[in-house]
C-alpha cells in the first residue's frame, strides 16, 4: 500500500475539518475538556475505538484538560484512508 496522494488526503480533510495536516504524513487534532477526569475518559474512549479498528493514534494528555491526537500509518510512513476513518469515528465519539 502506498501513502495517499495530496489530492486524496485533501479531499478527505474536507470530511474531517477539525483535523490538521502536518508534513503530508499525519493529521492531528486538539481537544479541550472541563477537567482532567473528562480528558482521561475521552482518552480511554479513543483507546477502545482504536483497539476495535486495529489502528492506534499517538495520544498526548497535557495541561490537565487537553488531549492531542495524531494519526499516521507507520507501515507506509504516511497517510492512509484508515487514518481518516479513525478520525471520523473519534469525532463522532467526542460528541456522544
Amino acid at each position: 500500500m502506498s501513502p495517499l496522494t495530496a489530492d486524496k488526503y485533501n479531499a478527505l480533510l474536507v470530511e474531517t475539518p477539525e483535523w490538521k495536516l502536518s508534513d503530508g504524513k499525519q493529521i492531528s487534532r486538539n481537544f479541550k475538556f472541563k477537567n482532567f477526569k473528562e480528558a482521561l475518559l475521552f482518552v480511554n474512549k479513543v483507546g477502545e475505538i482504536a483497539e476495535t479498528e486495529g489502528h492506534h493514534p499517538d495520544i498526548s494528555l497535557y495541561n490537565w484538560n487537553m488531549v492531542q491526537l495524531a494519526l499516521t500509518t507507520h507501515a507506509i510512513q504516511g497517510l492512509s484512508e484508515n487514518d481518516f476513518i479513525l478520525a471520523a469515528k473519534i469525532d463522532i465519539s467526542h460528541f456522544e
